[in-house]
């Protein structure tokens, strides 16, 4: 796995680059700090785009078979339709997660485009109005590693925003607890490049829908900066700035030389507390893989963030052999399911406040102290 740590030139560079992260107000130092310390005892388990590991990732099945497995929170990815609805999704390209190339009538929006700075082919959300999203139907991301959801392809609709906090709502009222959101924008500064920018639209549904207070179940997340800090001004509801590799495409676009690497740092984590409550780390940030594709040793990230201020909820868990460490997988078939346990043991040993979790029911059980039946 790459190094995280800055380069030489990073370096060089992060002192400017980290005084435009400082230009921000204050978070609620307290709130999160009291937060943390009740997270880190009791690790929330995030359903990772739903119970995406057993149901085609963001559909209201896999929404409320997550939340019958017990988790915290579920996680809609929130893409903007042509007319300005907001959809879950994890990627504006439609063709991987939807039955759209089997729609004749939408051959002709097939085009080539640009999205945070990758060129790419196929079908975009934002050429699609709300009633025509609303035509497609979900199909299974990653087939060869979960074959059995590839059987429920077709079978449910593109939620909207709206739809699955209905869903939430509803299911709080049966399941007698509070359920959570855990919200990404994806492609935010590649929106607004559209007119079609989501902050404002979302900091309103979510106000109309009784989510517009500090203490509210709703995380918002992103990869990118510049639109949490605006987000920022908007509402008090808790932001996690997520960490990827390379830079945040906002700060390409704007021309700061800020890297993820850089933000990782105690100075960097600082910066980030000014105006968000958590981050999202990739894994290889706590517990980075060695040359041989093992569980490494964890880093600093978990304390220095703590010492920020800071939750940390990091991602993605995902059971089968394919994503797991080389000395957790079991057998040869990728898509089998290996040792996550171990791995979810060695991560939980760091402090994290939380997870993403594609089987959130392995998690369940293992903050309850109960390991997975053998054999699943």
């Amino acid at each position: 796995m790459p190094s995280f740590l800055p380069t030489a030139l990073g370096q060089r560079l992060f002192a400017s680059a980290l005084s435009g992260l400082l230009c921000i107000g204050t978070a609620h130092a307290d709130m999160v700090q009291t937060e943390r310390q009740t997270a880190s005892a009791n690790p929330l388990v995030i359903a990772h785009r739903g119970a995406s590991g057993y149901v085609p990732e963001h559909t209201l099945a896999a929404y409320a078979l997550a939340i019958l497995q017990g988790a915290d929170y579920i996680e809609p990815d929130l893409v903007s339709s042509k007319d300005g609805h907001l959809f879950a999704r994890h990627d504006n390209e439609l063709g991987l997660t939807t039955d759209v190339a089997q729609h004749p009538e939408f051959a002709g929006r097939k085009r080539s485009a640009e999205v945070d700075g990758v060129e790419l082919e196929g079908w975009f959300s934002e050429d699609f109005t709300a009633a025509e999203l609303k035509r497609l139907r979900a199909i299974e991301r990653i087939p060869e590693e979960r074959p059995g959801n590839t059987r429920l392809n077709g079978q449910f609709e593109i939620p909207t925003l709206q739809e699955i906090i209905d869903l939430v709502q509803a299911l709080q009222t049966s399941q007698g607890r509070q359920i959570g959101l855990y919200i990404e924008t994806k492609h935010p500064m590649h929106f607004s490049q559209q007119g079609l920018a989501m902050e404002q639209r979302l900091v309103e549904i979510l106000a109309r829908n009784g989510y517009g207070d500090a203490d509210a179940p709703v995380f918002i997340q992103s990869f990118e900066v510049s639109n949490l800090k605006a987000l920022s001004q908007l509402t008090p509801l808790r932001l996690v700035q997520l960490y990827g590799r390379g830079r945040p495409y906002d700060q390409t676009v704007l021309g700061n030389p800020l890297t993820y690497a850089q933000m990782a740092t105690p100075a960097g984590l600082r910066a980030v507390a000014s105006y968000a409550a958590g981050v999202g780390p990739e894994k290889g940030y706590i517990i980075p893989r060695t040359a041989s594709d093992e569980l490494g040793e964890p880093t600093r990230f978990v304390a220095d963030a703590h010492a920020a201020g800071l939750l940390v909820h990091p991602f993605t868990f995902r059971a089968e052999n394919r994503f797991l460490p080389a000395d957790l997988r079991q057998g040869d078939d990728p898509a089998a399911r290996g040792d996550i346990e171990t791995e979810l043991r060695a991560f939980l040993a760091t402090g994290i406040d939380g997870l993403f979790i594609d089987q959130p029911d392995v998690a369940v059980r293992l903050r309850q102290g109960r390991d997975t039946p053998q054999g699943r």
